[in-house]
């Protein structure tokens, strides 16, 4: 198999628990299982104010001594973080998920297999049975949104906030075009993607791993988001 370059790239602000130990774990993981390619982890720190400490730090680099961690402050959110540690990618290929990997190892591999594959930009995509393991708040939020993207804006893909996608350099050129700073960048990076002809564009099926903790919805970064959710329906 040809040796590709993939750029994994995670935001994170306040992190919880011992949150460095988790994504050295599931990162560790994530190589033996993309044995053959050349792996590149970019880890923002969006403008975090608790447990992102020193000694975390000097952990990580202990662990994974080629990573890169990119400190953005002050915290404008992970559309925003997201932006800068791309920005930053060398590779063929980019993925980027939570910190807390919050999707399994396997449905990560699919991600790159299909930009591998030759897709400009893979998806992640939430079957109904995702629903199952969410706050009952968080589940019908989504699945207004999705409804709203389907009946409404006729999207030809409605899972559109799914934390979990990957791109080649085009798809990259595309993200970089995005202006949300906080969580319906999602939502226009997928807008973006619908409306260009010249972007292949394939979902894929991802599932959520065991032991996925939640954290609970800020109702006033949800007005603020419900602000950009206008600003991006009615954008050209």
């Amino acid at each position: 198999m040809q040796r590709e370059t993939l750029d994994i790239i995670v935001p994170c602000y306040n992190p919880s628990g011992n949150w460095e130990q988790q994504l050295t774990k599931y990162y560790i993981k994530l190589k033996e299982v993309l044995h053959a390619q050349s792996i590149h982890l970019i880890l923002v720190n969006d403008g975090s104010t608790k447990n992102f400490s020193t000694a975390q730090i000097n952990f990580l680099e202990a662990e994974i001594p080629d990573i890169q961690i990119i400190n953005s402050y002050p915290n404008k959110g992970k559309g925003a973080a997201l932006r800068k540690g791309i920005a930053s990618a060398k590779g063929k290929y980019q993925i980027f998920t939570d910190v807390d990997f919050p999707y399994t190892i396997e449905s990560i591999f699919k991600i790159f297999k299909a930009i591998q594959s030759g897709s400009n930009v893979a998806l992640g995509y939430r079957e109904p049975d995702y629903y199952q393991r969410v706050p009952i708040f968080r589940k019908v939020l989504s699945k207004l949104l999705r409804w709203t993207l389907k009946a409404i804006f006729k999207f030809p893909i409605t899972d559109t906030q799914c934390g979990l996608k990957g791109f080649d350099n085009k798809g990259k050129e595309l993200f970089s075009m995005t202006t949300i700073d906080r969580f319906l960048f999602d939502l226009e990076y997928v807008k973006l993607v619908s409306n260009d002809n010249s972007i292949s564009v394939t979902p894929v099926t991802v599932e959520l791993r065991d032991g996925v903790e939640f954290s609970s919805v800020n109702i006033k970064v949800l007005l603020m988001e419900l602000v950009n959710f206008i600003i991006i329906a009615f954008k050209r």
